[in-house]
């Protein structure tokens, strides 16, 4: 969950929505 702060802080929404769809895929994976 740490990436997700860290893309937020860096890039803005859209990166942050990536990055939340990604944990969630992982999630369901993983």
């Amino acid at each position: 969950m740490q990436y997700i702060v860290i893309t937020s802080t860096k890039g803005g929404v859209g990166k942050t929505t990536i990055a939340v769809n990604m944990s969630i895929l992982l999630g369901i994976a993983g």
